[in-house]
């Protein structure tokens, strides 16, 4: 990899959703293609982008009608509305994500630090509610919740020395997935890699499990906590090693894409239309093609009633292990005792509730900022829930018990100047996905009165929530509100349960044996995994995801690539300071 220039753009230049205009037609598909992409979401398109910067030929497939995944964006009345992306971390520029990102982007894409705290966690009723800012700094950090939590001191600094024990150790994970199976399977049944292993020695303890050994305060054990919903597992259930991935990502500080997240496939695609690729949307995969030595030689998109098939010497699925394994593959190659061996390790995630709200007034007006608040109606945060998710879904969605809540318009530089006078929130949490699958197979644009009540209901209750943290958002300012439900999740972007982190991150997910059996490899040659599913969830964790099943394909560890060159950058960075 080589070093990039950053070159500055035109802030307000035509707004373009990527690949809205490039409807799958036969005639589209690129001649003697390299390798075929099932899925546009980023672990999908940075792989591409990686084949493409090698000279391979790439056909990217995305079966909704814009690419880009869940970094994908979307306009109602006039509003224009990001999915999926909120906040990155680990983005200073000698960092090597930030490297890896710039290369991936050719360094055209131009990032915009969030507020310092970066998080506002809210515990506690209306009537007794607390508030605790979380700042980025990996000194601040600490030292700052110490002022709110006298005496907590060395629960604190314990805290902090395991969360980045275990995140540094995240490279015996990737290392697990490269290695030559006999290796990786001598590790893991020795039990070497647990004990070479921080990452996967605290792998199968839970967050409740560690924080509680840590302090007895309730509200510090919840701010320990917060950062679950970013990866969608209940502190109880979700494992310290993937927690500390998240506490770790964020230390250096919080960044969002200028322009919003269409920006990030915007600046990538040509990339791999250079290469003589392509990415197609409207153009969805309905099964894998085969020769009969069990060897993945292309696709078959529908085309209308139509089936085209699709040739090339390589297929890499960015939609899922179950959608690839359970809904692509011939009945036969799904019964294969190593495809039921993935299957078996792994379960789908948690499904998502998403509301969309667009608001007349700017950020000043309505007293937004570049943060995001997490709230939370009381401190044990795995009891609350367990109730909600267990309730009857009425009643449920008349008290939405913990809420995520972000500005987009607030954090982009260039929002004033495209929208003046509006604002827009995103709104996350989660909804069991067996409340809405009465309506899985209705058209999503009708899906009837009882569907849209209930929807109404979580939007009004939701709004209450809002507008009692945020007093300057009152009705009369709300021109639009919309709520996206998991069924939602799974027309847009194919999640089987409407789950927005993948599979799941609990304890099993990060044994030593499940992170050596998935891996990009599958049981099939030719046929490959990124993304999601590969390491783990999130932007950050797709594009580890694309970068590992590079490593694979290409015969090199681009892991190690993308270090060396932000030890590069930072020398060449250091010699012009001086």
């Amino acid at each position: 990899m080589s070093s990039v220039e950053v070159r500055t753009k035109d802030p307000l230049r035509e707004r373009r959703i990527p690949g809205r205009n490039d409807g799958f037609l036969a005639s589209k598909v690129p001649e003697k293609l390299d390798a075929i992409v099932i899925g546009s979401g980023i672990g999908g398109l940075g792989l591409a982008v990686l084949l493409a910067k090698v000279g391979k030929r790439v056909l990217v497939l995305e079966q909704h009608d814009r690419a880009g995944g869940c970094c994908h964006t979307f306009t109602e009345k006039g509003f224009e509305f990001d999915v999926g992306i909120h906040y990155i971390g680990d983005l200073l520029e000698h960092k090597p994500f930030r490297c890896m990102l710039d290369q991936l982007t050719n360094g055209q894409l131009q990032w915009e630090p969030l507020d310092n705290p970066f998080d506002q966690v809210v515990l506690g009723p209306p009537e007794n509610r607390r508030t605790y800012p979380i700042y980025s700094g990996r000194n601040r950090f600490p030292d700052e919740l110490k002022k709110f939590f006298p005496g907590e001191e060395a629960a604190i600094d314990e805290y902090m020395r395991l969360v980045k024990k275990a995140g540094r150790s995240v490279w015996f994970l990737c290392l697990l997935k490269l290695v030559p199976v006999p290796l990786a399977k001598f590790l893991v049944y020795t039990g070497l890699a647990n004990r070479l292993s921080f990452f996967f020695r605290m792998a199968s303890r839970s967050v409740t499990e560690v924080v509680n050994e840590l302090t007895e305060n309730n509200d510090l054990r919840a701010v320990f906590s917060y950062i679950f919903g970013t990866y969608g597992n209940m502190p109880k259930d979700g494992s310290f090693s993937m927690h500390s991935l998240l506490v770790c990502h964020y230390l250096t500080g919080a960044w969002y894409p200028i322009g919003g997240a269409s920006e990030i496939a915007y600046h990538m695609i040509p990339i791999i239309e250079k290469a003589g690729g392509a990415v197609l949307v409207r153009a969805p995969v309905n099964r894998i093609l085969f020769n009969d030595n069990k060897e993945a030689i292309g696709v078959s998109v529908m085309k209308g009633q139509e089936e085209i098939h699709v040739h090339a010497p390589m297929v890499i699925s960015n939609a899922g292990i179950f959608n690839t394994y359970q809904k692509l593959l011939p009945k036969e190659l799904q019964a294969m005792p190593a495809i039921q061996k993935q299957l078996g390790m792994m379960k789908n995630g948690a499904g998502g509730l998403s509301i969309f709200l667009g608001l007349t007034g700017t950020k000043e007006d309505l007293g937004l900022k570049a943060d995001n608040y997490w709230i939370f109606t009381e401190h044990n945060l795995d009891e609350l829930v367990v109730t909600y998710l267990k309730g009857n879904r009425e009643e449920s969605a008349r008290s939405v018990p913990l809420l995520f809540v972000a500005s987009p318009s607030a954090k982009d530089p260039t929002w004033e100047e495209r929208s003046p006078g509006k604002s827009t929130l995103s709104l996350v949490s989660f909804a069991n996905y067996e409340w809405f699958e009465e309506w899985k197979d209705d058209k999503v644009t009708n899906r009837g009165t009882d569907y849209n009540e209930l929807k109404q209901i979580f939007c009004d209750s939701i709004l209450e929530v809002v507008m009692s943290v945020f007093p300057k958002i009152t009705r009369d300012k709300v021109e639009f509100i919309e709520a996206g439900t998991p069924i939602t999740n799974t027309h847009y972007i194919g999640a089987p349960k409407g789950e927005i982190y993948g599979a799941d991150h609990g304890t099993a997910r990060f044994s030593a044996e499940c992170s050596a059996t998935v891996r990009p490899q599958t049981p099939l040659k030719n046929l490959y995994l990124t993304g999601q599913d590969v390491f783990v969830c999130g932007f950050a964790g797709a594009l580890a995801g694309a970068l590992t099943c590079g490593s694979v394909i290409l015969n090199r560890n681009l892991h190690l690539d993308t270090i060396a060159l932000a030890k590069k950058t930072k020398r060449v960075n250091t010699k012009k300071l001086e």
